[in-house]
């Protein structure tokens, strides 16, 4: 593949910026062997050693900043502001496995007595690939490989093609930090090499944040291979609202988590369900909340929505409210900029979405809130599960027993109480149903990727 066909396109200007080819045949190979070659130096160094290359890579990461912020949102176009806060989450997660990877990789020891020991420990499986999306470029990777390598394994990681400038600036901050050769790769193919990487022996596992399309092929054929995976999916994530909560906050916090990276979150929140008698209050307040939002260059400071990354996405979603608007469902409310740049969609409050509607179980991955009235707790449970996906959800009350009940009954990989939902490091991340499965983050993440050893050892007389 001698064309160059890998191109980084500036949502707002929508400018081409940089491009690159994809990897051939040949230096496909001295990756995936060099990739191989490193796990055995990975094996033979203490964990601690590990460790302290991710906090050289912490330092970098926050002395970049900046720049690293300015990287993302000229290719996928968040706002700055939102850029930079990715690359600080992702310093603070080396420093956080850098902090807990010795202890959650220590044998753990289930019987010794006179007559021998039982125990189990952790080794790495090998090499990993990763395929990672373009909405969160630095985060999603951080947050599939500082586990993985803080557990022993090496990383071909295949970026998203819009964003293959951060990919390879990635690359870089991993070398200069002093990981060996190898350790961590990045992988420019294409989708059809994709098979030809993950069907090659060297390769013992994948990790995959991405579409529920993407995960269907890649588990069909990992499993053909008898390969672990771990799939982080799409979401519809419900934000349920009670009459009980502090409604002004929830509203607040309903605009920061629809509008994060322009809405384009697997975790933002996507269904607003909010009890008929706090119903016209709450969507008052989201109304006056979007209102003062300002459209723009995101690079400018002040600007808190850009341009979706590419013009096929904001296509998408354009006809996704068309197809909803004509099976039934109101607009209330729209919220537009005006520009000749197509990227740009409206903020758009879809109220009277119906079951037979096709917005009532798609995922609309872009700035519109799906909006849904409830009479009651157990309306809201059947309204917040009766979807495909079971990524993370939301309840806001102050009642414990409600907080009890939503928690327990659920369909998600995470539920969070009076707060919006987030990856964080120190708490599994992951879905149900098609969402995907297997966990990142937190000491479940560090040990997707491990060889759960049982060791039995008798003593001799």
């Amino acid at each position: 593949m001698a064309n160059r066909l890998i191109q980084s396109i500036s949502p707002y200007t929508q400018q081409i910026q940089n491009q690159f080819d994809y990897s051939n045949g040949e230096e496909l190979n001295k990756i995936l062997e060099n990739g191989t070659q490193a796990v055995k130096k990975q094996l033979a160094t203490p964990v601690h050693q590990r460790s302290e290359l991710f906090l050289n890579l912490q330092e970098l990461l926050e002395k970049d900043k900046n720049k690293l912020g300015e990287l993302i949102t000229q290719e996928m176009g968040k706002p700055i502001l939102q850029s930079i806060a990715e690359v600080e989450k992702c310093a603070q997660l080396c420093g956080f496995y850098a902090a807990n990877a010795e202890k959650w990789l220590q044998p753990r020891v289930i019987e010794k007595n006179e007559a021998g020991e039982k125990r189990v420990e952790y080794h790495p499986l090998g090499l990993i690939l990763g395929i990672m999306p373009w909405n969160f470029p630095f985060w999603q990777v951080f947050r599939c490989a500082v586990p993985a390598l803080s557990a022993g394994n090496t990383i071909v990681m295949k970026h998203a093609p819009n964003v293959p400038t951060c990919a390879l600036k990635i690359e870089e901050l991993f070398r200069v930090a002093g990981f060996e050769q190898g350790v961590y790769q990045n992988l420019f193919v294409a989708e059809e090499q994709v098979e030809q990487v993950l069907s090659d022996d060297r390769v013992k596992a994948v990790s995959l944040t991405g579409s529920e399309k993407a995960g269907r092929s890649v588990a069909a054929l990992a499993g053909k291979h008898l390969k672990k995976q771990v799939l982080e999916l799409g979401g519809s994530d419900p934000f349920i609202v009670l009459p009980t909560a502090n409604v002004k906050l929830a509203a607040e916090t309903a605009v920061k988590a629809r509008m994060i990276s322009n809405g384009q979150s697997c975790i933002a929140a996507k269904r607003f369900l909010v009890d008929e008698k706090i119903y016209d209050q709450f969507i008052s307040l989201v109304k006056q909340e979007l209102s003062v939002l300002k459209f723009g260059n995101p690079m400018e400071p002040s600007v808190n929505i850009g341009p979706l990354a590419r013009r096929d996405l904001a296509d998408q979603l354009r006809k996704q409210v068309q197809q909803g608007v004509e099976a039934g469902a109101t607009i209330e409310a729209e919220y537009f900029f005006e520009t000749d740049n197509l990227n740009f969609v409206p903020v758009t409050l879809l109220g009277n979405i119906k079951k037979d509607n096709p917005a009532y179980s798609q995922e609309l991955f872009g700035p519109v809130f799906s909006i849904y009235k409830f009479k009651n707790r157990e309306e809201a449970l059947t309204l917040a599960n009766d979807t495909p996906f079971g990524l993370g959800s939301s309840i806001w009350t102050n009642d414990t027993e409600e907080q009890s009940f939503f928690i327990r009954y659920l369909e998600a990989g995470s539920v969070f109480v009076n707060s919006m939902v987030v990856s964080n490091e120190a708490l599994p991340f992951g879905g149900v149903k098609s969402s995907g499965y297997g966990r990142e983050l937190s000491e479940e993440g560090l040990k997707e990727f491990c060889n759960v050893k049982a060791a039995a050892i008798s003593f001799l007389p």
